[in-house]
């Protein structure tokens, strides 16, 4: 009897192992869901003058959103892959620049290139809160009437170039 009051605990602690190794190679399906639902209605201050609100996107195309900052090194990786998006997709898509200032923002432009059609501000990073970011650089494809289609995790690479451009190009409904 006194053997099983030491393989007890054993025995409990290998099962809890066994179910967070679960847990981390099944996760269940997050509360924030990224994808299949309406961007937020957060405004956004344009760095140019005015406001912004993707919910949905003004004109009623298809949107691609790339929150970035210019002390963001993945930024700087992806942006070449934002410049030609910029040359396939023109007025399509728009920066938020994260937690950044503008005047960096600006000099990150500057040096790179703009492929941005407007860009917005998000000093304090709530706007970016709402969209359900991790960390920048993060791209969400807005349809037409406002739905996330697709989102990005990191920066952009050719097959995710891809993704957001076959995006980009649905027809509208």
């Amino acid at each position: 009897m006194s053997r099983w009051i030491f393989a007890l605990p054993v025995a409990a602690l290998i099962l809890f192992g066994l179910l967070g190794a679960w847990r981390m190679l099944y996760p269940a399906k997050g509360e924030f869901e990224r994808v299949s639902r309406a961007a937020p209605e957060f405004v956004f201050e344009l760095r140019e003058g005015g406001e912004i609100s993707f919910a949905p996107p003004a004109d009623g195309q298809p949107v691609a959103v790339n929150l970035f900052a210019s002390w963001c090194a993945p930024c700087e990786a992806e942006h070449k892959y934002l410049m030609q998006l910029s040359q396939t997709h023109p007025e399509q898509l728009t920066g938020i620049l994260y937690k950044d200032k503008p005047e960096n923002g600006d000099a990150f432009l500057n040096r790179l290139g703009n492929p941005f059609t407007q860009v917005a501000l998000d000093p304090d990073g709530k706007g970016g809160l709402d969209f359900g970011l991790t960390g920048v650089p993060e791209t969400f494809v807005i349809s037409g009437e406002g739905e996330i289609l697709l989102h990005i995790a990191g920066p952009l690479d050719e097959t995710s170039l891809q993704k957001v451009s076959e995006a980009l190009g649905a027809p509208r409904s």
